[in-house]
């Protein structure tokens, strides 16, 4: 798709990034992408730095109220992207309600063999500091144990593109692709922790 390499190739060169590659490139089925989380332009970023026969079977996870607030962003999410995108909470009421439905909506479309893109923070850091997950990550994998899970570290993102902040500042950055992850426990906080642990292992010391 045209429009796809061309977005890919603009974000490349505005943050510079350095990809880093420490598993397949090519996988033989669908994969979860879990990657912190400081910047709008992290999905985007993750998204561009994967091969463009892989981009063609991604699919970021974002938040709706953001990618459908005017019509480029629209455009973007739904005909370069593909994004599935998810509705936030209105409330601590709704907040287990349409958590299970996002979960279950990104289940169905990795039953479809498509890889996902995820930031199991949930929100994006204004320190650049990588927070704890929410437990999204588990259920979706609890749902689709056969997804492979990798985590992606991105580096300087926060930098390029705080939030709070509409225009980027072109910089250098980084995007590390760690080895796939298998938590060594069934409990839901050991598995969360224990994933973390796997993208924070990726920074650059």
């Amino acid at each position: 798709m045209i429009a796809g390499a061309a977005v890919a190739a603009a974000t490349r060169l505005m943050t510079g990034a350095v990809v880093e590659w420490q598993c397949e490139r090519h996988p033989r089925s669908a994969r979860i992408y879990f990657a912190n989380h400081a910047s709008h332009l992290d999905f985007v970023a993750v998204w561009s730095a994967l091969p463009p026969d892989q981009r063609l079977h991604t699919r970021p996870v974002a938040g709706r109220t953001y990618w459908e607030r005017n019509g480029l962003r629209r455009y973007l999410s739904q005909s370069v992207f593909g994004a599935v995108l998810v509705d936030r909470a209105t409330g601590p009421d709704d907040a287990a309600t349409v958590a299970r439905a996002s979960v279950d909506r990104m289940a169905r479309t990795l039953g479809q063999g498509v890889s996902l893109i995820v930031f199991p923070e949930g929100t994006r850091s204004t320190t650049g500091d990588v927070g704890p997950f929410k437990s999204g990550l588990y259920h979706l994998s609890c749902l689709r144990p056969e997804a492979e899970l990798v985590p992606v570290h991105l580096e300087n993102l926060n930098r390029i593109l705080p939030k709070g902040e509409m225009l980027p500042v072109p910089m250098l950055s980084r995007v590390v692709f760690g080895t796939p992850f298998r938590s060594s426990k069934g409990d839901k906080d050991a598995f969360l922790a224990e994933a973390r642990d796997a993208l924070l292992s990726l920074r650059v010391s």
